[in-house]
């Protein structure tokens, strides 16, 4: 029956539907709050205290602290936290940790607090990660290892796609200011290849096989990034 009609059969207007507007825009905005917050919740850097950090058994063996001379140290000897990573320089999430490695050094191994084992881990897939890793300990020869380490990941994309990333290396160090005839014979001689064959070893008897594998002291990262990083040394540190 038409509005006019019933008008006509009841003598009484029509009573207005209820909209439902009100109760779906206060609905997405229950829900939007909650995406906010769950999003804040998620992205909020971990506490010390946090119940959410990686943790081990107390009857979990210590790290075998022996083999840490087949990776490339920095920081005192008897630092209280020793930080060890796991890597390949053509790995992406490797390069996308690096940010957190440099602010480990400024910050915790700088002042003597932590010391930092970097382990190579060339993987199979990655063609040029072993040339990379030569480039590392080549540079390290004229003590400079850490700043063509840091460089390899932060020029990643520019290289692993090269035909000829030893030129691009030899670059770098010229760059750097480096002894390039001294660095290209280094590469060239393969000089540091046992070195990092030995480094690999190290792994496959840790059962380490993904990269970056992080460990603080014998504890696995579980989301390797600058706020669970920090957040586990300085529970160590509070703790020793």
């Amino acid at each position: 029956m038409g509005e006019a009609k019933r008008r006509q059969h009841d003598g009484a207007p029509s009573p207005h539907k209820r909209s439902s507007k009100p109760v779906v825009y206060v609905g997405l905005v229950i829900v939007a709050v909650a995406v906010v917050a769950a999003l804040y919740y998620l992205t909020q850097p971990p506490t010390p205290e946090s119940a959410s950090l990686p943790e081990v058994s107390e009857d979990t063996p210590a790290f075998p602290a022996e083999l840490d001379r087949f990776g490339i140290s920095v920081g005192p000897e008897d630092a209280e936290v020793v930080v060890r990573e796991f890597a390949d320089y053509q790995c992406p999430a490797c390069a996308s940790f690096a940010e957190a490695s440099q602010k480990l050094k400024a910050e915790y191994v700088d002042p003597g607090k932590v010391r930092f084992v970097f382990f190579d881990l060339p993987l199979r897939q990655h063609q040029h990660a072993v040339k990379a890793a030569m480039a590392a300990r080549c540079a390290g020869d004229q003590d400079q290892y850490w700043a063509m380490h840091d460089r390899l990941f932060a020029e990643q994309t520019s290289w692993e796609t090269s035909d000829n990333p030893g030129d691009r290396f030899s670059g770098y160090a010229d760059e750097m200011g480096l002894n390039t005839r001294r660095f290209d014979r280094c590469m060239e001689s393969e000089l540091h290849l046992e070195a990092i064959e030995k480094s690999q070893e190290v792994a496959i008897q840790l059962q380490v096989a993904s990269t970056p594998t992080v460990m603080v002291d014998n504890i696995p990262l579980n989301r390797p990034g600058w706020g669970q990083l920090s957040a586990v040394v300085e529970r160590e540190l509070q703790e020793d």
